[in-house]
């Protein structure tokens, strides 16, 4: 097939992934069981969601399963008594999963540790002794400032059983950013870390710290505390800082659970600020613990036998609820690594899910169309038949990185997951299963219990395949309860825009199967000649060309059209400029997406901008 062939190929992917029969035979939940428990939600919407949770463990049950008296100030699991880590931790080291590994960490250097339930437990149970020292109870907030450490899992497990609030600011901001957070949040205590490993360099995260709290920017701030990781010379107050190390070696390996309202908080997590100011979002023990719990079990089709690796970092929603806490609240392995994925060549991450036998693989689109760019060389070093399942998040998944993770990755066995949610929803909302037929870019339909909808400015459901604004029309458990800051208006965003329905702020079509297709933030619209058109369906007509690797788009301005828009694009690795790629690429959007769609020109750059989170920065473009 010569290179045009293989263009036209890409251009018109239409093809249909079905379930393995293997997958089928084995699954958890198979298209029956997904079918009735669709039904159920539909018409109780209630009775799904208390069969979600009776799966876990609490103090003492709820009188009611959703208060919708003060919509949309919904309460979940009102009147119960919970604490997540608890499930996270208790109840299995009451099982055969006591001596079962919780987590496997590998550092950027090599090393590696590993702990079991029993030794996760102990270890977490310490560090929440060593906070009461400090003065941390029940209701104080603790802010984290950590890289992928095992410190970091425990930090978080330890302030949620003691009843505080933990908030985690992603380790790749800088002072300026952290001292904003710290003053928002009015933290009891910051956790960081001397120093940690990233694309071969040491991070010193205590001197951003140090720079962050020159002019004490918490009026409750009373502790520092300090992890050793890199090793590195560090300036210590002694009358704020500790290392973390003292502070442990002689607490007991013993701290009751606090008994938390299912309504108490649990975290504070900022939403990324692509489009406007972060918010502090509130997310709470009941609702976030059964909304997690069960996706997490049922998108990823979880066995006893699983190796569970999600890439997120846990300064972001991804790292909170699929690395950290629903994995252990599933009482199943969890790996984390501290570096960067090409260090020290590309081929790290597939040496992991080697080497520990990683079963299911959940990232970005970005990791993969990162990796795409060195070709297939380097997965095919490595063992990776331990995979059954892939899956991304994060942001639209481009069918032809889809296809490359499937093909390359997968080696045509595994299926791939495109989950879409949010930091605001807590939990996976939009996601095939492991049974679910898949078309390559669509995130398929939404979970049980999720009434989604793709609706116009007023409420009114559009036609299929016709965009328009994502919503939520009815609540769910893992969403977010409360708001740093004004409540009011952050309420009025995402409620009040089209009322009665949660604004999800993304662009997205439904087909004639009823699957969605994200195709953008409302925010990253074209508008030429009055049609609406998603950049990130520019971008993926252009990522389909074979010697691309990413694409950015913007629009402009045009005198008679309105907007026009403008490409920046990387290449894959071998690849270069040329005045027929050129052209190419501009007849290639044109075919996929029809002749209104312009591109004016096309720059060629090395990287992208892109936010700490992945997402690229198209302010920072045109």
């Amino acid at each position: 097939m010569d290179h045009k062939e293989t263009l036209d190929s890409l251009l018109h992917e239409e093809r249909v992934f079905r379930p393995l029969p293997q997958m089928l035979i084995e699954a958890g939940v198979n298209p029956q069981d997904l079918r009735a428990a669709r039904e159920l939600a539909e018409v109780d919407l209630c009775s799904y969601w208390e069969e979600a949770a009776e799966e876990l463990d609490w103090f003492k049950k709820w009188e009611q399963v959703c208060d919708i008296s003060d919509a949309p100030n919904y309460r979940w699991f009102s009147g119960a008594r919970c604490n997540i880590v608890y499930n996270a931790l208790d109840r299995h080291i009451e099982t055969v999963n006591k001596n079962r590994l919780a987590l496997i960490w590998e550092g950027e250097p090599g090393d590696s540790r590993q702990y079991t339930y029993y030794e996760l437990y102990r270890a977490v149970n310490r560090f929440a002794n060593g906070l009461k020292a400090l003065g941390v109870g029940k209701g104080d907030r603790v802010v984290l400032y950590m890289p992928q450490l095992p410190e970091t899992v425990i930090a978080m497990l330890a302030c949620a059983r003691i009843g505080a609030v933990h908030s985690m600011v992603f380790s790749g901001f800088s002072a300026r950013l952290l001292r904003e957070r710290v003053r928002e949040v009015d933290p009891r205590v910051v956790v960081t870390v001397d120093g940690f490993y990233r694309n071969g360099q040491v991070i010193r995260l205590k001197e951003e710290v140090d720079r962050a709290l020159l002019d004490d920017p918490a009026q409750n701030l009373e502790s520092v505390v300090v992890v050793h990781r890199a090793n590195v010379d560090v300036n210590m107050d002694s009358a704020r800082d500790c290392w973390y190390e003292d502070l442990v070696r002689h607490e007991r390996p013993h701290a009751p659970a606090e008994i938390m309202a299912a309504d108490d908080p649990l975290f504070i997590m900022h939403t990324s600020g692509t489009t406007g100011k972060p918010k502090g979002l509130v997310h709470s023990h009941g609702g976030y613990m059964v909304g997690v719990h069960r996706t997490f079990k049922w998108v990823f089709d979880l066995k006893p036998t699983d190796i569970f690796w999600c890439s997120a970092d846990p300064g972001w929603i991804t790292g909170h609820s699929y690395l950290v806490y629903g994995p252990l609240l599933a009482g199943t392995t969890t790996v984390m690594y501290e570096g960067h994925s090409l260090y020290p060549q590309a081929d790290r991450l597939w040496n992991i899910v080697s080497k520990y036998g990683v079963t299911i693989f959940y990232t970005s689109p970005t990791q993969i169309r990162t990796l795409m760019r060195f070709g297939h060389r380097y997965p095919e070093q490595h063992d990776l038949s331990s995979l059954r399942i892939l899956g991304a998040v994060g942001e639209p998944f481009n069918t032809e990185a889809w296809l490359w993770m499937y093909e390359n990755i997968g080696k045509g066995q595994c299926p791939v997951l495109d989950t879409w949610w949010q930091t605001e929803t807590g939990m996976i909302m939009i996601s095939p299963l492991p049974v679910s037929v898949l078309k390559p870019g669509s995130v398929t339909r939404p979970l049980p219990g999720i009434d989604a909808d793709v609706v116009d400015a007023e409420g009114n459901p559009v036609p299929d395949g016709k965009g328009g604004l994502l919503v939520i029309k009815k609540p769910w458990p893992a969403m977010f309860s409360d708001v740093i800051g004004d409540r009011e208006e952050v309420m009025a965003h995402y409620w009040k825009r089209i009322p009665g329905m949660f604004y999800a702020g993304d662009v997205a079509r439904k087909d004639e199967d009823g699957y969605f297709w994200i195709q953008g933030r409302a925010d990253d619209v074209l508008n030429i000649s009055g049609h609406r058109i998603g950049t990130a369906e520019v971008e993926c007509a252009l990522t389909k060309h074979p010697q691309v690797a990413e694409a950015a788009v913007v629009g402009v301005v045009d005198k008679i059209k309105g907007q026009v828009a403008k490409a920046y694009v990387t290449l894959n690795h071998g690849f270069v400029e040329s005045d027929d790629l050129h052209r190419e690429l501009k007849e290639q959007v044109r075919r996929e997406l029809g002749p209104i769609v312009i591109v004016r020109s096309i720059e060629f750059r090395d990287e992208l901008p892109k936010t700490s989170s992945g997402k690229i920065k198209r302010t920072e473009l045109g």
